[in-house]
């Protein structure tokens, strides 16, 4: 599919660079199939949804993966991307032309890394030296990875160390938030508790390639990151189990959804899953897991304007956008959420 058929002009002044305060004070616009759109509150999910369905969250901890430091004279910024051992990640390089393999790049409270292999895409292998975990050594000198849209527009502080981290963080290794979790709260939880829906997690470690934009013209040119995802065989029963008794399954995140997507074979059975995932939902898709999506408004032309457009169709979400921009809804990480339900 042509890859302009997901744009749409944005106002830069909902671009959300703080989010709602309390978090579960944010909009949220609701889509059901081809039903008149509801204005609603993030406060309002337990009454929108039915005992018996149940929630799914992405349990991954953003780790601070913005890395600034130098190469001789030369300025050097590094954006972790993937772990792929102990001691090393895949990064993405600014101002990697001044970058070769074997170069040493110092950043700061001394942490060093060595670039080590170039990859096609321009990111490089660094392995971290010394003996303390890495996760120690970028609570040293790592800042928290804000999208672009933000970090473009206001420095980086304190504050957001808490702000982009969810409520359901346990497992470290992302560089990006799951965002549609960060309107949750203690207060609704608790509500959704008490209307008997369900929460299960998985974990799908977000890459910073969720950021890279799409620069081809068709979606067949494009290739996904991946990304590493586990979901137990305890909540892959118990998600099975509460599709089978009629509830369902609601993804909170377009993470979520792409990694139960990736463990649902043909026959709509969700399995453990533990492997990288690359998986990239495009309109045609026929979705296998999900009944349902809790996501935020996501940047025109990117692949998650793809998946929404995928599970609600692209001239829908077309629609959705209109309304959207038109009520002044607040846009991306830190903005207002929609609940997506497809038509049956």
């Amino acid at each position: 599919m042509r890859v302009d058929l997901f744009d749409f002009d944005l106002p830069q002044e909902l671009i959300a660079l703080r989010p709602a305060r309390p978090r579960d004070a944010a909009r949220m616009l609701v889509v059901n199939g081809d039903e008149p759109f509801a204005d609603c509150g993030v406060l309002d999910l337990p009454r929108l949804l039915r005992a018996g369905d149940v929630l799914v969250f992405n349990d991954t901890r953003v780790i601070p993966a913005q890395l600034e430091g130098r190469r001789g004279e030369a300025r050097i910024g590094a954006t972790l991307h993937k772990r792929l051992d102990l001691r090393r990640w895949q990064a993405f390089i600014r101002n990697a032309k001044r970058l070769k393999s074997g170069d040493r790049i110092e950043f700061g409270a001394d942490v060093s890394a060595l670039a080590e292999e170039r990859h096609d895409d321009g990111s490089f292998t660094l392995a971290f030296e010394g003996e303390e975990p890495v996760e120690v050594l970028l609570e040293r000198a790592g800042r928290m990875p804000l999208p672009p849209y933000i970090a473009g527009k206001r420095d980086i502080d304190a504050q957001d160390r808490e702000d982009y981290q969810t409520m359901f963080a346990r497992e470290d290794g992302a560089v990006a938030a799951p965002t549609a979790a960060l309107h949750f709260t203690d207060r609704l939880t608790a509500a959704l508790d008490e209307a008997r829906i369900g929460r299960e997690t998985l974990t799908l470690h977000v890459g910073a390639g969720t950021f890279l934009p799409v620069k081809a013209e068709d979606t067949d040119d494009h290739q996904m990151h991946a990304e590493f995802g586990t979901i137990s065989a305890e909540t892959a029963d118990r998600l099975n189990a509460a599709r089978a008794a009629g509830g369902r399954v609601i993804a909170v995140g377009t993470t979520s959804l792409r990694l139960l997507e990736s463990a649902t074979g043909e026959d709509g059975v969700i399995r453990p899953f533990s492997d990288d995932t690359s998986i990239f939902i495009t309109p045609g898709y026929k979705f296998r897991a999900v009944d349902g999506l809790m996501t935020n408004f996501h940047l025109p032309k990117s692949t998650l304007m793809m998946l929404v457009s995928a599970l609600m169709g692209t001239e829908r979400m077309q629609e959705v956008y209109v309304h959207a921009i038109a009520e002044g809804y607040r846009f991306y990480s830190y903005g207002d959420s929609s609940l997506l339900i497809p038509q049956v």
